[in-house]
């Protein structure tokens, strides 16, 4: 599974990863159009995802896995055959995004029904996300820049094939039968501790595909004004940004184990918060300082994830699995759509991604985003004053 998961991935960012160096000028697209269409995936994903997910307690999840997989797969290629401008490169890539709302969740849905209670490897399968956005950075740019980003688009489309054939070898396992409406989310929005946990994931989305989209942008900045390293390119930094999250987020889930879920998550998304101003205040810096930064960023991004799913899904009554990580994922993917779209606003609106104190507005608003994480923690535990923090 998680290996089928990195090959869902390998579309993931493959927009995102071209979007400031070929797809904007090619297109002549403002930082506000780039980031709207980079947000058309998570809109998608959005849209589609409270059915889907919700639908894996009634089917099993692995045939919604299986169609999920395959329809990202043609979309992500069609995007590199047939897209030509803002709206028909936004419509395809929200098709991709609704492709891969019928491969994550419901894959940690297909998980977690083959699994015993607690098991960590629910954990290790959230963990890898941040290998296959790593490999999708890395070959989507190393293509593009070799053979355009047609071809980026079209080579990362056949990554889903894995995930197909983990689907064609796992074992038929169908939920119980169940009555009642589809689309019932209400035994969902009575569940104020899961909630926490969903409001908390939204506020890491939006941080997490916010600095995704525009890394690259931000870093090619740097190299155009400070200078870096030749080996210090777009290329390799976005690489090592995205792989350092799997272990950065086994660790984030480890302190919340010891420590307590709220507390861990808590001081993680405060020290983010911090780390994301510090980068906008120094984004003149020479690119020895901010390389160690956005490293340390990377760190800090990821690591409230493992333990912002692992308490919704502890916190989820299992008889609405489905439908908890349904909103979860629908909360999550909705305030990514934000986050890429708000920081690409933000940078017009502060000068453009040519201008310093656009970068500044830019990880201002991460930080605000990523602040509002604590809140949700605390607005959630106000109904359960005497429980220990956890």
């Amino acid at each position: 599974m998680c290996i089928g998961q990195v090959g869902n991935l390998l579309p993931h960012v493959t927009l995102s990863a071209n979007l400031a160096q070929h797809l904007m000028p090619a297109w002549g697209l403002s930082a506000a159009e780039g980031g709207l269409m980079a947000s058309g995936y998570a809109f998608g994903y959005m849209l589609a995802v409270p059915v889907l997910t919700t639908l894996t307690d009634r089917i099993d999840a692995r045939l919604v896995l299986l169609w999920g997989s395959i329809v990202s797969g043609i979309a992500t290629a069609a995007f590199g055959i047939f897209a030509q401008g803002f709206w028909s490169a936004t419509a395809i890539w929200s098709v991709a995004g609704l492709g891969f709302a019928g491969a994550y969740m419901p894959g940690l849905k297909a998980l977690t029904d083959r699994l015993p209670a607690g098991d960590t490897s629910v954990t290790l399968y959230t963990s890898s996300f941040s290998v296959g956005v790593g490999l999708s950075f890395l070959v989507a740019q190393v293509i593009a820049d070799r053979w355009g980003w047609r071809s980026a688009f079209l080579v990362t489309g056949f990554g889903p094939i894995a995930m197909v054939v983990a689907c064609l070898l796992m074992q038929e396992r169908r939920p119980a039968p169940k009555a009642g409406r589809l689309l019932n989310f209400a035994p969902v929005f009575a569940n104020r501790e899961a909630l926490g946990y969903i409001f908390g994931y939204g506020a890491h989305c939006f941080e997490l595909y916010g600095i995704r989209t525009w890394l690259v942008g931000f870093w090619t900045f740097v190299i155009a004004h400070q200078g870096a390293p030749s080996w210090l390119s777009p290329v390799v930094l976005s690489f090592c940004f995205a792989v350092i999250s799997m272990p950065a987020s086994i660790l984030g889930n480890e302190a919340a184990l010891k420590f307590g879920r709220h507390r861990a998550i808590t001081v993680v998304m405060i020290a983010s918060a911090c780390v994301a101003i510090i980068i906008g205040l120094n984004a003149t810096a020479p690119a020895w300082v901010l390389a160690p930064l956005l490293l340390i960023y990377g760190l800090t991004v990821p690591a409230d994830s493992g333990a912002l799913t692992a308490g919704m899904s502890a916190a989820a009554v299992s008889e609405h699995r489905g439908a908890t990580l349904a909103l979860h994922s629908t909360v999550g993917f909705g305030l990514s759509a934000v986050g890429a779209w708000g920081t690409g606003a933000a940078l017009d609106v502060a000068g453009g991604p040519q201008s310093a104190s656009g970068w500044l507005l830019v990880f201002i608003v991460l930080a605000a985003g990523i602040a509002l994480g604590p809140l949700a923690l605390q607005w959630s535990r106000m109904a359960q004053p005497e429980k220990p923090l956890s």
